[in-house]
């Protein structure tokens, strides 16, 4: 509820900061002529506030583009992104059939028909892995949606389980090792996309060997491994913040480890959690190339879909479906993010605290 509350209060205020935009523009002009009449700003100054302005207009413009014409073209007739007047589709053809295939006729998001239950199997699992995660009541399968949405849950509850006592650890305590682990976990981070491919091959041949591969569990655990080093150093930095003499009051007060922890370290550093919650969220949800290696078409989720979407016609593309494919498969991330983007933005700025 609280993060619903928060995106309801900042869709409400984007909305109040919109519809007050044409006051606060001729304020500003106000402003402005005041000023060249006192001579408190020459018609210099003002010419490069006005130049300033409109490039940072055109430069919204331009980023925003793609957006619109994606979103433009999920609503289009056909299969056609563009017509043969222009680049947008005919604006008098707009529909949402596009979206009605891929949530309700697709099997991607719901799988029509009985739609089952999960049920995770202690015992069940391939290989080395005891937990094993099948979908009941369906031959299908749960659908891709809910595939993703697995494949998340357990990279944030494996990435986070990892990532906050060793940020913790590498903040406040010095131990053997401790500068070397570090660097390494930035070598680790910079060289991984160079050894991509060959990481690749590797990991196959790795899953094969001992039964992994086509489980969604150990595909989540793999996703937060290689989330752990980045993501780690940033709540690091994030901590090294947080003075230490926050943490030596609540111990004076008679608070134990755990309640310092609880009570101090965590409620400071929700600004570096959400942006870590973010990154996380986008290693699980995003990544497609590793995923369609090692699972089956019934374990597939959407970024694969997706993915096969765009590839499966031989001669053509459905670009409407891909489109809204593409916008659905965005949603959820966006919503993440606008709900916790007060604290995404205090903690990118890393700013310091006085203690």
């Amino acid at each position: 509820m609280s993060a619903l509350a928060s995106v309801l209060a900042l869709l409400r205020a984007k909305l109040l900061g919109l519809a007050t935009a044409p006051k606060r523009f001729a304020v500003t002009v106000q402003r402005a002529v005041y000023d060249l009449r006192t001579g408190k700003r020459t018609p210099w100054d003002v010419g490069k506030s006005v130049l300033m302005t409109l490039f940072g207009l055109a430069m919204v413009l331009i980023l925003l583009f793609p957006l619109f014409w994606i979103f433009t073209a999920s609503l289009a007739e056909g299969t056609r992104l563009f017509n043969t007047s222009g680049i947008f589709p005919d604006p008098t053809t707009y529909n949402l059939d596009a979206y009605r295939w891929v949530l309700f006729e697709s099997n991607f998001f719901f799988v029509d028909g009985d739609w089952g239950y999960p049920q995770l199997v202690i015992g069940g699992g391939s290989g080395l892995v005891p937990l094993g995660f099948r979908w009941v009541g369906t031959d299908t399968g749960p659908g891709a949606v809910f595939n993703s949405l697995y494949l998340v849950s357990v990279t944030i509850a494996a990435g986070f389980g990892m990532i906050v006592p060793a940020a913790y650890a590498f903040s406040r305590r010095r131990f053997v090792g401790r500068k070397r682990i570090l660097y390494g976990y930035v070598l680790f981070t910079q060289i991984g996309a160079g050894l991509s491919i060959a990481t690749l091959v590797a990991l196959y041949s790795l899953f094969s060997s001992y039964g992994l591969t086509n489980n969604l569990f150990v595909l989540g655990l793999f996703y937060a491994a290689g989330a752990i080093p980045f993501n780690t150093w940033l709540l690091k930095t994030y901590m090294d913040n947080i003075p230490v003499s926050y943490e030596e009051a609540a111990m004076v007060d008679g608070a134990s480890f755990l309640q310092t922890i609880r009570e101090v370290i965590i409620p400071l550093t929700k600004p570096g959690l959400a942006v870590v919650l973010i990154f996380v969220w986008l290693a699980g949800w995003n990544e497609f190339i590793i995923a369609q290696t090692l699972l089956s078409p019934e374990n597939y989720p959407l970024s694969v879909e997706l993915y096969n979407l765009a590839t499966e016609g031989r001669f053509s593309t459905p670009w409407t479906r891909f489109a809204a494919f593409a916008n659905l498969f965005a949603l959820p991330v966006a919503i993440v993010y606008f709900a916790a983007q007060r604290s995404v933005e205090d903690g990118l700025s890393f700013g310091g605290m006085e203690g």
